[in-house]
C-alpha cells in the first residue's frame, strides 16, 4: 500500500503536489494563529484571544474538506495531515484555553493550577485515544473543546467554586463513553446543525465585540445552541431506544 501511495505521489504534477502541500501549510498556520492568541492571553486581552482562536477554528474547519478534495493523503504521502491536525488542535483547542482558564481568575486560586494540569493531561490522553470518534463521526466523551468551554466560562462568569466544579466535571467526562456530535461531519440533522453554527458564530462575534457584555437574550441563545450540540445525540438515542 505504501509503495502504491508513493507511486501516486511521483506521478502527480508539481503544481498538484504544491497545491496539496499548501493545505498542510494552511493547517500549520493554525499553530501560528494560536501563538497570537496566547500573546493576547498573556496581556489578559481575553476577547482578542478568543478572536484569534476563532480564526484558528475556521482554518480547522476548512483544511479537511480542501485536503480531501485535493487528495492530499496520496499526493503528499510523506506528510501526515492527521498528526499535523492533532498537534495544531492541541495547541489551539487545549493549551491556550487551558492557560486562559487557569490564569484569568475564573477558578478557585488553589484549584486553578491543578485543574489546568488536569485539562492538558486529560486532553493529551484523549487525542491519543484511537476511539475518540465513533464510526458515524461522533466524538466519544467530552471532545476536549476547551476553547468552547473557556468561552462559556468567560461568558457566564460563574462563581470561582462553580467554574472549578464545571472544569473538574468536564475533565472527568472526557473519558465517559457518551456521544457528542461533530458539527461538520455528522450527517444526521446536518442542515439544522450548520444553520445553528452560523447563528452561533454571529452571536459569538457580537459577544467578543462587546467584551462579553452580550445581554441576556444573546447569552441564552448561545447556551441553547451549546446544549443542542452537547445533548442532541443523547436525546435522539434515548428516543430511539424507547421506540424499540
Amino acid at each position: 500500500m505504501d509503495h502504491d501511495t508513493q507511486q501516486g505521489s511521483t506521478s502527480a504534477s508539481p503544481g498538484t503536489r504544491a497545491a496539496a502541500f499548501s493545505v498542510h501549510v494552511l493547517t500549520a498556520l493554525g499553530a501560528g494563529i494560536a501563538l497570537l492568541a496566547q500573546l493576547e492571553a498573556v496581556r489578559e486581552h481575553w476577547a482578542a484571544m478568543f478572536a484569534w482562536l476563532g480564526i484558528a477554528l475556521v482554518i480547522d474547519a476548512l483544511d479537511g474538506p480542501i485536503a480531501r478534495r485535493l487528495d492530499v493523503i496520496n499526493v503528499q504521502p510523506n506528510w501526515s495531515g492527521e498528526v499535523l491536525d492533532l498537534v495544531v488542535d492541541f495547541v489551539a483547542y487545549v493549551f491556550v484555553p487551558a492557560y486562559a482558564i487557569t490564569a484569568s481568575g475564573l477558578l478557585l486560586p488553589l484549584a486553578a493550577p491543578l485543574l489546568g494540569i488536569g485539562i492538558v493531561v486529560s486532553s493529551a490522553l484523549y487525542f491519543a485515544d484511537r476511539r475518540m470518534k465513533s464510526e458515524d463521526n461522533h466524538f466519544r466523551g467530552f471532545p476536549a473543546l476547551w476553547n468552547a468551554a473557556a468561552f462559556y466560562l468567560f461568558l457566564l462568569h460563574l462563581s470561582p467554586a462553580t467554574s472549578s466544579l464545571v472544569v473538574a466535571v468536564l475533565i472527568v467526562v472526557t473519558f465517559v463513553p457518551f456521544h457528542v456530535l461533530h458539527p461538520v461531519r455528522v450527517v444526521r440533522l446536518r442542515g439544522l446543525t450548520m444553520s445553528l453554527l452560523v447563528v452561533w458564530a454571529v452571536l459569538a462575534i457580537y459577544t467578543l465585540a462587546n467584551d462579553f457584555n452580550a445581554g441576556t437574550i444573546v447569552t441564552a441563545a448561545l447556551c441553547a445552541i451549546a446544549v443542542y450540540i452537547a445533548g442532541s445525540d443523547a436525546v435522539i438515542r434515548l428516543l430511539r431506544s424507547q421506540k424499540v
